[in-house]
């Protein structure tokens, strides 16, 4: 089959009547009618065309500021006026205020400050991931000989005029890959001197099919200070076939993380170190602990979501499934609502779904989202009525929480490619409190603040 051979570097490439060779893809494409040998037209190199044409043209739309409303007649001075007259709500007017902000957020290159002159802006990011109060950034960058490194971003010179932040990496770092980062915090008074402050970050690491780990590292790690004092990592938990974690903070099931295997969950304690593993008939590919209960949702490869009560302990031949639903295909990212009456999930053929929990019903369809294979999460700010993804096309698109209504595609400042996803964060609070709102998109060696202003 030329169209999927595969040779390496130094191989004779022979040549196939009505195919053409790209050496940095290493594979056939057939060629299309009308070719040379200067210019071999192709399907995807045609696709891939018309793809770049459509975002340098939404790029130069967004340098003109040419925006539209994001619904017929919505604009600043009615909202104000309809709020005057008590015909709108502070919550309906405070979500749609916003909905009018993200439309016309302006995007700006961060510069990146570091201790270390020759960390900042040497690598590509991968994944940043904020805390609960914005107020920093972890960072997941490749390096060059391969595997990651870790970073926190400080946002505090966000609000000013110089849009500059600070980014201090630690010491460590790792030959995997790293799949997904969350936060964690503890509560137990055994821990908390280990780490010196309230916060820290539970990354896993890990390939397919080859021994990973998760690991909790202090965000001390991540200092100004004198490195000699820095300290180590906190714990390291050898795992094999990971592909997501989630942290618990249900009082219920506290000191808690799980890790979704391969056709099992493992929910690990880190202060006694006791397993306790369910069993499933697929990989585990997202995940997200409840809060108010001590309950467990998975999303499977399969398209299978479930929920597990954590507090059940192993017998044989015992069913651990409660609540299920069911996707088309693999779900990728799974979200819970505050309420936690109801769960957002996406997958795999680009469905984002909203599901009532309760009924075990889909009652809201996202459409617009871009997948056919990456596992990409999902970002719910309930506060602003906002949800917001980034497609495998490279394009961050908004939409209303509330009646999933698109508000904004936004291209990516980089042409589209495999290892060139941005990954995004959006508040309201961006830097803390006092902080500033708009979207903060990393992608490839840069960063990019999407502000209100």
């Amino acid at each position: 089959d030329p169209s999927s051979s595969s040779l390496t570097q130094n191989s004779v490439v022979p040549e196939l009547p009505g195919f053409y060779y790209d050496s940095e893809k290493n594979r056939y494409f057939r060629l299309l009618p009308g070719h040379n040998n200067y210019n071999p037209l192709t399907k995807e190199g045609i696709q891939y065309k018309a793809m770049e044409c459509k975002r340098l043209r939404l790029l130069e739309e967004e340098e003109k500021q040419k925006k539209k409303t994001t619904r017929a007649g919505l604009n600043s001075s009615m909202l104000l006026q309809k709020r005057q007259l008590g015909l709108l709500s502070s919550t309906s007017y405070c979500r749609l205020v916003h909905e009018l902000k993200v439309n016309c957020m302006q995007r700006r290159k961060i510069e990146i400050h570091s201790p270390d002159s020759s960390v900042a802006g040497t690598n590509n990011f991968k994944i940043i991931v904020a805390d609960v109060a914005c107020e920093r950034i972890f960072t997941v960058n490749d390096v060059e000989h391969g595997g990651c490194k870790y970073g926190i971003i400080n946002l505090s010179g966000l609000g000013k005029e110089s849009l500059t932040v600070e980014m201090y990496d630690n010491l460590y770092f790792t030959n995997r890959k790293v799949l997904c980062s969350v936060p964690a915090s503890f509560s137990c008074c055994v821990l908390s001197t280990l780490f010196l402050g309230r916060h820290s970050k539970l990354c896993l690491m890990g390939i397919a099919e080859t021994p990973g780990c998760a690991s909790l590292l202090p965000a001390s790690l991540f200092s100004s200070t004198n490195p000699g004092d820095r300290p180590g990592m906190l714990c390291s938990f050898k795992i094999s076939t990971a592909w997501s974690c989630a942290w618990c903070l249900n009082p219920q099931a506290d000191n808690c993380f799980s890790t979704g295997l391969t056709r099992r969950v493992l929910v690990t304690n880190v202060v006694t170190g006791h397993r306790q593993t369910f069993g499933t008939s697929s990989d585990v590919l997202a995940q997200q602990f409840a809060t108010q209960t001590p309950m467990l949702y998975n999303g499977c490869r399969s398209g299978e979501i479930f929920s597990i009560d954590v507090r059940q302990r192993n017998r044989k031949g015992q069913s651990w499934k409660a609540i299920r639903l069911f996707h088309d295909s693999a779900v990728t990212s799974i979200r819970l609502l505050k309420a936690e009456h109801y769960l957002m999930a996406a997958d795999m053929a680009g469905k984002i779904k909203l599901w009532d929990l309760r009924t075990a019903k889909c009652v809201k369809q996202y459409k617009g989202h871009h997948n056919e294979y990456a596992i990409l999460p999902l970002h719910v700010n309930e506060e602003e009525g906002l949800l917001t993804a980034v497609g495998q096309d490279c394009y961050t698109r908004i939409w209303s929480l509330q009646d999933a209504h698109l508000l904004r595609t936004i291209p990516s400042p980089h042409p589209s490619s495999k290892d060139a996803i941005p990954s995004v964060v959006f508040s309201s609070r961006l830097g803390g409190s006092r902080g500033v709102p708009g979207l903060l998109m990393a992608v490839k060696q840069d960063l990019y603040h999407f502000s209100y202003n």
